[in-house]
């Protein structure tokens, strides 16, 4: 893993991509960040991340065929993925019913707090 960590954040709300943006810069890691879900998969392979932050509803593709791309993707099977939505209960359940769909490495609602989210994904990156 790179020093610092790398964080690749993609949500199509521009407001939300930059307050993770420096909310992870602000604790000492490398972010990349993207509203352009279409770019995501391409960003991913280049910036290799040690983590993606996805946001659930987007655009096509949306944050769920995202996330299926990148666990199929053997390049990137292996990142961990923190999925942030509005919808947590609901996605959870879709997740579950999805047997061939390994699920996320972590959620986290919105509206959420920034300490939750520093602590989710200092979490997340230790188990790699």
């Amino acid at each position: 893993m790179p020093n610092p960590p790398r964080i690749l954040v993609i949500d199509d709300e521009p407001d939300v991509v930059s307050y993770l943006e420096t909310l992870f810069r602000d604790n000492g890691y490398e972010v990349v960040g993207t509203t352009d879900s279409g770019r995501a998969m391409q960003l991913a392979r280049e910036q290799r991340p040690d983590l993606i932050c996805l946001d659930i509803s987007m655009p096509e593709p949306t944050g769920v065929r995202l996330y299926r791309d990148f666990r199929s993707d053997k390049e990137l099977a292996g990142v961990p993925v923190l999925m942030i939505t509005g919808v947590m209960q609901q996605f959870k359940e879709f997740i579950h019913h999805r047997k061939h769909v390994p699920p996320p490495d972590g959620y986290i609602s919105k509206p959420f707090e920034p300490a939750e989210v520093i602590a989710t994904v200092a979490t997340l990156l230790r188990r790699e």
